[in-house]
């Protein structure tokens, strides 16, 4: 059974820096492409980031392009994301998922197999 942990969020001000990092087991880590959702307050959830099984490709949201890094360990079977410059906008529950079978890097929710249960990044003005 493939499980997804998400760790890191926690209550920053706008304009700090903080990393996510979600840890899988129970499946080819190395095989999947990997993305962060977010979904805030009484919104629907929406794409973040997307990075592909190798970590050569690499997929950003418009509003996060330039302040948001994916990045992969495949050694630790672990996904990150560095966020600079948080803006209080960015406050939402933050889901990382997995596409399994080396699939390509997407924005769209159903393309992915396997979902963490998320955490919390509160951005306070």
């Amino acid at each position: 059974q493939v499980q997804l942990v998400e760790s890191g969020g926690g209550s920053v001000q706008a304009g700090d820096s903080l990393s996510l990092s979600c840890a899988v087991s129970g499946g080819r880590f190395s095989s999947y492409a990997m993305g962060w959702f977010r979904q805030a307050p009484g919104k629907e959830r929406e794409f973040v980031a997307a990075i592909s099984y190798s970590g050569q490709s690499t997929y950003y949201a418009d509003s996060v392009k330039g302040r948001f890094t994916i990045s992969r360990d495949n050694a630790k079977n672990t996904v990150f994301q560095q966020m600079n410059s948080l803006k209080p906008e960015d406050t939402a529950v933050y889901y990382c998922a997995a596409e399994k079978f080396y699939g390509v890097v997407q924005n769209s929710q159903s393309g992915y197999d396997y979902w963490g249960q998320g955490t919390q990044v509160p951005v306070a003005s």
